[in-house]
């Protein structure tokens, strides 16, 4: 049997370019929560906790707080920054923002200078700049 039900109007259409800024919001945070157990995957960890997730504007960069859990109790607490919705250029989007992250877990979580940024809210004073791991 085949379902006639339209898919929700967001299916279609990148975070980017939807014009309803409290439904992108939405869709943004919740898709990175949504991506807590790829993101425990990923890393090697038991499980993960999106315990913050905050959307790009014209003045902030995109933001998202891991709390990953491993054996024995283990965490590490990792703070990722995403684009600005006004940067242009090589960038990451919104929407390919739980992807990066998925991606350097899983490549190793290889700490460089290139892509550390002081970070005064992150756990350990400083966040992954997503944006510079993808284009390095």
């Amino acid at each position: 049997m085949t379902s006639t039900a339209a898919a929700p109007r967001h299916m279609h259409r990148d975070l980017d370019d939807d014009n309803d800024l409290e439904t992108t919001t939405q869709i943004f945070v919740g898709k990175l929560r949504a991506s807590a157990r790829r993101f425990a995957s990923a890393a090697g960890a038991e499980s993960a906790i999106v315990r913050e997730a905050v959307p790009p504007a014209r003045h902030r960069r995109a933001r998202c707080r891991v709390v990953l859990l491993y054996p024995g109790g283990r965490e590490a607490d990792v703070t990722f920054l995403g684009p600005a919705s006004a940067i242009a250029g090589k960038e990451i989007t919104m929407s390919q923002f739980d992807t990066a992250i998925e991606l350097w877990l899983r490549a190793g979580q290889e700490r460089s200078r290139r892509w550390l940024s002081p970070d005064e809210e992150a756990a350990d004073g400083v966040a992954i700049d997503i944006t510079a791991w993808v284009n390095r």
